[in-house]
Parts: structure tokens; sequence; C-alpha cells
């Protein structure tokens, strides 16, 4: 079995909520996985970032940082995809990162990495610096038109969680 496919089993079991046997995998796959995710390989890397989250391995998240900060786009990207996907139930996750995930939505190169750090932002808790940073994004005409949609989305949607709590 490679990491792909241990990747592609944790997530059944995650799904399935069979903790133990998640557990186990990740016993089994942790020194691959932090191998991989420091390989010269970016796809290797973006693999690694990846099954982080299939893993549901939070004690990882030194290396999604370092793969949020990655040379690859495909990296980061995936980086971005494992921290969304951790944050669902855990926003301190996003708040943990929140300064680097705003770095990214303004200054990042690509453009998709730009909209999967927005998508990111979502989980965290709806901070004003966040909301303001998004708005100005939306109303950005010079912005790319799917980088102010998906501003637009989760601004509306971070001020609608401000105004429920």
């Amino acid at each position: 079995m490679n990491l792909q496919e241990a990747a592609a089993q944790a997530q059944q079991l995650a799904d399935a909520g069979d903790e133990r046997g998640l557990a186990d995998l990740r016993r089994q796959w942790d020194d691959e996985v932090e191998s991989a995710a420091r390989d010269q390989d970016y796809r290797l890397r973006a693999l690694a970032f990846r099954a982080i989250a299939q893993f549901r391995f939070r004690q990882k998240l030194p290396l999604l940082e370092r793969g949020l900060g990655d040379q690859s786009p495909a990296c980061r990207g995936s980086a971005l995809v494992a921290v969304e996907s951790l944050s669902r139930d855990h926003p301190g996750i996003v708040n943990g990162f929140r300064g680097i995930l705003h770095t990214l939505v303004s200054a990042d190169p690509n453009e998709a990495v730009r909209r999967l750090a927005i998508l990111a932002l979502k989980n965290g808790s709806p901070q004003r610096e966040t909301i303001v940073l998004l708005s100005g994004l939306a109303a950005d005409d010079e912005q790319p038109r799917e980088v102010r949609e998906t501003a637009g989305k989760m601004a509306t949607l971070l001020t609608k969680k401000s105004h429920a709590r």
C-alpha cells in the first residue's frame, strides 16, 4: 500500500467513525507522511499535505504551516484544502493560521490558492479584520472575478456568523 491508498483508507475509517482503526493507521504512516511532506518532489509534498487531512492528523499542523509557505502552488493548495477540512470542527486551526491565510488571500500570485485561502477562512471565528479584508477584495474591480465573488460570499457568511453570536 502506498501513501495515497493509505490516506484513502484513513478517509474511509474516519467517515465510518472508526477512531481506533484510524489511530492505528496514523501510527503506521506517521513517518511516511512526515517524509513525504519534506520531499524534493512537489507532487509527493502535495500528497502528504492532503493526507494530513484524510488521516485527521491535527498534530501535524506545523507541517501544514510549512505547506502554506511552499514554493509550489500545488502544495500550498493541498495544505489549504487540509486546513479547511481539519478546521470544520475545530475553528481554532484557522484562527492559528489567520495571519498566513490573510497573506495568501491578499498577495499569493496564484488565483486558485487565493480562493482556497478565502474558503478556509470561513471555518474560523468571524473576526472583523477578516471581514474587512474579504469585503475589500469583493469590491476591488482589479481583482479577478472569481476572487471577488468568493471573497464577497465569505464576507457575507462571516458577517452573518458574527451577528448570530
